[in-house]
């Protein structure tokens, strides 16, 4: 229900021109979230969606760490990125990150908000462990904490998707 819903605003919302939608396009937009929930399920037959997803506060605080933390550390990473290039200072290196998180959902939204952080990117995720193992440019500490790389990060993503 989630992937035939998300389909269906997905096509209306990229069809939309500001005014009215037509009717043709809603039935488009149905035609096509079927085609896709079907087409998700013989994919993965095994995939159980939660719709906690769905739940407005877990949506608003999305919203909160998307302009604000991340928005923070993204412009902050940016010209630390920036003067590493300009000065050649860099000591690149990969490293292990311990997470403490236990849902899925958390682990995916930490290691995406990690790569799309200038300096740093996730390579792997042990499923077991739920550690991270990150590209980090700077590495100062051999082992470091998730603190070190990616701040308040896993907390966020623990109030999201936990």
């Amino acid at each position: 229900m989630v992937i035939f819903v998300a389909s269906a605003l997905t096509y209306l919302l990229l069809v939309w021109a500001g005014g009215a939608i037509e009717w043709l396009e809603v039935v488009i937009a149905i035609v096509f979230g079927g085609l896709m929930a079907v087409m998700a399920r013989r994919w993965n037959p095994d995939i159980t969606l939660r719709h906690s997803w769905l739940n407005p506060i877990r949506l608003a605080r999305f919203v909160v760490y998307l302009f604000g933390p991340f928005l923070f550390a993204l412009i902050q990473a940016n010209l630390d990125v920036a003067m590493r290039v300009i000065t050649g200072k860099i000591n690149p290196g990969i490293v292990r990150i311990p997470t403490g998180l236990n849902g899925d959902g958390a682990l995916t939204l930490l290691a995406n908000s990690i790569t799309l952080t200038p300096g740093t990117l996730t390579v792997d995720a042990n499923d077991k462990s739920r550690e991270l193992y990150i590209h980090w440019i700077n590495v100062t500490n051999e082992k470091p904490g998730a603190e070190d790389i990616c701040g308040t990060f896993p907390k966020w993503a623990r109030r999201i998707a936990e």
